[in-house]
């Protein structure tokens, strides 16, 4: 069973940078691809990143490309998202996601089985 928990989050000034980590509980955390995603108030969640299962392939939306890494430890459960440089357009809440399946090419909520709680990342500009 996967359970994500996500961690990491907080307030930090525009130019500023987080790391964001994702712990599964499970045993079968190398076998998911996995995610980041975020949502801000009154938007729709949108993708950020995305990792497969070996950590070999990574997939970034436009927004943070250049400034976030989407990073993977499969010994220790874990998927990280570093945000660097970051923006007061960056404050959402944070989502890890895992896909019981190889990484897709097409990154929609729907390529996702399950998702973690969220975490707040407020930017203050």
């Amino acid at each position: 069973q996967v359970q994500l928990v996500e961690s990491g989050g907080g307030l930090v000034q525009a130019g500023g940078s987080l790391r964001l980590s994702c712990a599964d509980s499970g045993r079968s955390f190398s076998t998911y691809a996995m995610g980041w995603f975020r949502q801000a108030p009154g938007k729709e969640r949108e993708f950020v990143a995305a990792v497969s299962r070996s950590g070999g392939i990574t997939y970034y939306a436009d927004s943070v490309k250049g400034r976030f890494t989407i990073s993977r430890d499969n010994a220790k459960n874990t998927v990280y998202l570093q945000m660097n440089s970051l923006k007061a357009e960056d404050t959402a809440v944070y989502y890890c996601a895992a896909r019981a399946r190889p990484i897709s090419t097409t990154q929609g909520m729907g390529a996702y089985d399950y998702w973690g709680q969220g975490t707040q990342v407020t930017v203050s500009s």
